[in-house]
């Protein structure tokens, strides 16, 4: 099969979907990889890293677009990116379809085999291929957290921490998967008083047993949620639907009755956000302020540190890269039912449930779909 990795063009976007060393895998189970010129510079690795792992270099998008059989990528393909598919070309990037509609609607017109990383699933029910850049996103949410809540970003003016003698910062984090039991490591580490609400007692059960008394874990009731994010510092909203658009937990009134000064961080924002009051922002113009609330909603947070999480989703995907260029897509994804559920659409229709849910389409079983 012929692979192709395009140069990410998204905003600030450094991460590539294919490392030199995962091309020399694919290329010694005798597959070929081209890949765009200067697709890994943001991460340290130039055209020669990848001519030296047996890739060919392409001078431009169009020509990966138009010679590969299958794309492989870190983000969702923008508007010119997604007019280059074609029909029966495979897809194989993060997708995140449910609040996307124009998306959607482009990647069913190409026809195109569209399989979304942040879908496919493993035995446990974990996402596996979500799981790299949600650790990462859940360690920098409180990074970015912190800075949201300096003085000169329109912060509370609080150190995370504290100092001996004063007080540190309440953390309030909604969602206890991945992220938040990332978010909750880093927040503790540097010394804040941290909360997590989740719904799930299995999950409550396993982050006490991980960090005991450093950690208050609490059921996120309506009550609950309202209480900790008005008394918080600082809120992380980590929660996952999956494929689906998040759901909207923080209200406007809740926004506005918080405390002036205090800072949100929405990792869920590729799903549309869990905060009323979100819109996606970028590395370029992070943060925007509601209600004198500060809000961080960088749609592509592991970006910031692409090596780290580049180096970690590739980890992730090559198996499946390679599976699905060893056996083809078709039979690929019949012999794995957790790589089935990363179809989202197939040659113009929606084969993930809660995609086409969210956004009003057709649902066509994947397994229907690709007999067809």
């Amino acid at each position: 099969m012929l692979i192709g990795v395009p140069k990410e063009i998204k905003n600030h976007e450094y991460r590539v979907g294919m490392i030199p060393a995962s091309a020399r895998e694919l290329i010694s189970h005798g597959h070929q990889v081209i890949v765009e010129t200067k697709a890994g510079n943001g991460i340290g690795f130039d055209d020669q890293a990848y001519i030296d792992a047996g890739a060919e270099i392409k001078n431009s998008a169009e020509e990966v677009f138009a010679q590969a059989e299958m794309i492989v990528k870190v983000k969702e393909p923008l508007t010119n990116e997604r007019a280059m598919l074609r029909e029966d070309q495979i897809l194989f990037t993060y997708l995140h379809l449910a609040p996307d509609l124009p998306q959607t609607k482009d990647l069913i017109a190409s026809k195109a085999v569209c399989i979304a990383y942040e879908t496919v699933t493993a035995n446990n029910g974990s996402l596996p291929l979500l799981a790299p850049m949600s650790e990462v996103a859940g360690r920098m949410s409180i990074q970015a957290g912190a800075q949201c809540l300096e003085k000169s970003n329109a912060g509370l003016g609080m150190l995370l921490g504290g100092v001996p003698g004063v007080s540190p910062a309440k953390v309030v984090i909604i969602g206890g998967g991945v992220v938040g039991s990332n978010a909750a490591q880093m927040a503790i580490g540097m010394g804040a008083n941290v909360v997590i609400l989740d719904r799930s007692i299995d999950v409550l059960r396993k982050l006490d047993a991980q960090f005991g008394a450093q950690l208050e874990t609490v059921f996120s009731s309506k009550d609950a949620l309202e209480q900790h994010v008005l008394s918080a510092d600082l809120v992380i909203g980590s929660v996952l639907i999956p494929g689906a658009a998040a759901p909207k937990l923080v209200t406007e009134d809740m926004i506005k009755r918080m405390k002036p000064g205090a800072a949100v961080v929405d990792v869920a924002i590729d799903q549309g956000g869990c905060f009323a009051t979100s819109k996606a922002t970028t590395h370029d113009d992070p943060t925007y302020i509601v209600d004198d609330v500060v809000h961080y909603c960088v749609a592509n947070m592991p970006g910031a540190v692409p090596r780290t999480s580049t180096f970690a989703l590739n980890n992730a995907t090559l198996p499946y890269i390679i599976s699905i260029a060893n056996n083809g897509y078709k039979a690929a994804l019949e012999k794995d039912a957790h790589l089935m559920n990363g179809l989202n659409v197939h040659k113009g229709v929606v084969t993930c449930h809660s995609v086409a849910d969210n956004l009003g389409f057709d649902y066509v079983d994947p397994n229907d779909a690709i007999n067809m």
